[in-house]
């Protein structure tokens, strides 16, 4: 079992930064990849930033290319999700997630486990 708790949410203005934390424990063989997600009211959760074990391949969301950027440090079993540039349409919750299998995935459905989630909400 893998356990995921995010914090670092909350209100900043457009135009600011928030960085994203989320603390895990459990199976180091189940996280593999790690991962951020958001679920936008009304919406299906979308892909944000994923980043392997070793940390030297990562893979984003075109929306956030070069605004955000995903780290994890094992030795505290942490990772990171810094987010500059923000604006109103990055209004969500976001979510950790991980999976046992390394390949840089996308789609919500192919990850095991997930934190219950931080909002982060971008005022005009």
């Amino acid at each position: 079992q893998v356990q995921l708790v995010e914090s670092g949410g909350g209100l900043v203005q457009a135009g600011g930064s928030l960085r994203l934390s989320c603390s895990a424990s459990g199976r180091s063989s189940s996280r593999q990849l790690m991962a951020w997600f958001l679920h936008a009211p009304g919406q299906e959760r979308e892909f944000v930033a994923a980043v392997n074990w070793s940390g030297d391949r990562t893979k984003y969301a075109d929306s956030v290319k070069g605004r955000f950027t995903i780290s994890r440090d094992d030795a505290k079993n942490a990772l990171h999700l810094q987010m500059n540039s923000l604006n109103p349409d990055d209004t969500a919750i976001y979510y950790c997630t991980a999976r046992a299998n390394y390949n840089l995935e996308i789609w919500p459905r192919l990850y095991d486990y997930w934190g219950q989630g931080t909002q982060v909400t971008v005022s005009s």
